[in-house]
C-alpha cells in the first residue's frame, strides 16, 4: 500500500513530507491541487480528505491524516530520522513545534505573499502584519544561527525530523525578503541538509 500526499508542490509544508520520504525510503504517490484556484475547498475535497480545507494530507489506504508533522512522523517512524532517546525525541519534538509556531507562520507567510500574491496586492489586513512577520522571522533565523554555532544538527549528532521540518522554508527565507548572509552556521546547515544521501531539492 502506497501513501498518497494530498499536495501542493511550491509548499513548503507539502515539500517536507517528500523530503522525509526520500530520506527515509519510503515511496509516495503525489496528488497536485490548486489552491490558488479553491481546490482543496471543494465539497468533496472537505467531506473526503479533510474537513479543514488545506494540504498537505498524507492519505494511508482509506484514512487521512493532514499536518505536515504528523504525516512526517508516520513517514519516519522506524528510522533513525526520530531519536530513541527520551529526552531527543522530545526535544525533537519540541523544534517541530516551534518551526510550526515561531519559523513558518513568519518565513512561510512572507514568501507566499511576495511570490504568489505580491506585496502590492496585499489587503490592508495583510499590510499591517508584514512588519511584525517580518521582525518575527528575522528573530526565528537568529535564534537558529545562535543555537547551530556548536551544534552540526538542530539535535546535536544527527539528522532527525526537527532538520527536515525546518530546510524547506529556511532554505527560501530569500524569496520572503530575508537575509541568510549574516548567518553562516545557518547556511552551512542548510548545505549539509542539501548533501544528504537521498536528498531532494525543492521544486
Amino acid at each position: 500500500m502506497t501513501p498518497i500526499l494530498h499536495e501542493h508542490a511550491a509548499s513548503g509544508n507539502c515539500y517536507k513530507i517528500r523530503l522525509t520520504a526520500a530520506l527515509a525510503g519510503v515511496a509516495i504517490e503525489r496528488r497536485e491541487y490548486d489552491i490558488t484556484a479553491g481546490e482543496t475547498r471543494t465539497p468533496a475535497f472537505l467531506a473526503q480528505v479533510n474537513a479543514n480545507g488545506r494540504i498537505p494530507v498524507l492519505q494511508i489506504g482509506d484514512r487521512f491524516l493532514p499536518e505536515s508533522g504528523a504525516a512526517c512522523a508516520w513517514i519516519a517512524a522506524g528510522t533513525p530520522l526520530i531519536p530513541s532517546d527520551r529526552f531527543d525525541h522530545a526535544n525533537m519534538l519540541r523544534w517541530m513545534f516551534w518551526e510550526q509556531y515561531n519559523h513558518e507562520p513568519n518565513i512561510a507567510t512572507l514568501r507566499y505573499w511576495t511570490t504568489v500574491v505580491g506585496l502590492d496586492r496585499l489587503s490592508e489586513a495583510q499590510l499591517a502584519q508584514v512588519a511584525g512577520k517580518r521582525a518575527g522571522g528575522a528573530a526565528a533565523l537568529a535564534l537558529l544561527e545562535g543555537h547551530l554555532v556548536d551544534r552540526t544538527w538542530i539535535i546535536g549528532g544527527a539528522v532527525t525530523l526537527a532538520d527536515l521540518v525546518l530546510y524547506p522554508y529556511t532554505s527560501r527565507a530569500g524569496e520572503g525578503g530575508f537575509d541568510l548572509s549574516p548567518h553562516p552556521h545557518l547556511r552551512r546547515w542548510l548545505r549539509q541538509v542539501e548533501q544528504l544521501p537521498g536528498f531532494i531539492p525543492f521544486t
